[in-house]
């Protein structure tokens, strides 16, 4: 049942990531008046550091979205310790050296005055500080506490897909105004996210994780 249930949460997530791909792709035209960008000021849409923040947030974010969910496949550990982890750099590194810095910068150009900008630069310091724990452990060889606290690394890096499906629920089933889903969804996203994943932690998740990994290692070796 966990294993069902698994497939369904990567399925979920892989739907999502392409829905995100779709999203994403129209903005490489590189053309100010465009979604998302037209709730943006035209000085802020100008400005060379809020342009290149904006590009380099939405395509690492993307990218550290994927390869997260590729950590999250036990059958990777199958193929050998090595993808798992040259993945893991990929991620770690996405998220500390572009994903996290460029949504700090994106967050002081937040709308929703300093309630929304608050919330976006905590989200970003939590989603920076959970990934370096999740790597420094592994550095360290604490093979649960790097298993944990990526599950919490995670649960930040999905915010995006919570935001927007938030959005929608709020303003098509309970009607509230865009700006109250707005700075609503600005928190719920990640807090809520992280509420989930401790949920999900103290049931066991983490040494689930844990111990279909190291299976499949062993049967590898093995073999």
């Amino acid at each position: 049942m966990r294993r069902l249930i698994f497939a369904f949460a990567a399925l979920l997530i892989a739907a999502f990531a392409a829905l995100m791909l779709t999203k994403t792709l129209p903005y490489y035209t590189f053309e100010k008046g465009i979604h998302f960008l037209t709730t943006k000021s035209d000085e802020t849409n100008n400005n060379p550091c809020f342009r290149l923040a904006f590009y380099v947030h939405i395509t690492t974010s993307l990218i550290v979205l994927v390869l997260g969910l590729l950590q999250w496949l036990p059958a990777v550990a199958g193929r050998g310790g090595r993808l798992h982890r040259w993945l893991g750099y990929g991620y770690v590194g996405g998220i500390l050296g572009l994903a996290a810095p460029s949504g700090l910068v994106l967050a002081h150009f937040a709308n929703g005055g300093l309630a929304a900008q608050v919330g976006f630069t905590l989200q970003c310091v939590v989603w920076w500080l959970t990934t370096w724990v999740a790597y420094r452990a592994a550095r360290r060889r604490q093979w649960p506490r790097h298993v944990e606290w990526l599950v919490r690394s995670y649960a930040v890096t999905l915010a995006a897909l919570a935001l927007r499906g938030e959005s929608y629920l709020m303003f098509y089933a309970f009607h509230t105004k865009p700006i109250e889903t707005y700075l609503t969804v600005t928190w719920l996203s990640w807090v809520g996210n992280l509420f989930v994943a401790e949920v999900l932690l103290e049931l066991g998740l983490g040494r689930y994780f844990l111990r279909e990994m190291m299976s499949r290692l062993r049967r590898t070796l093995v073999l």
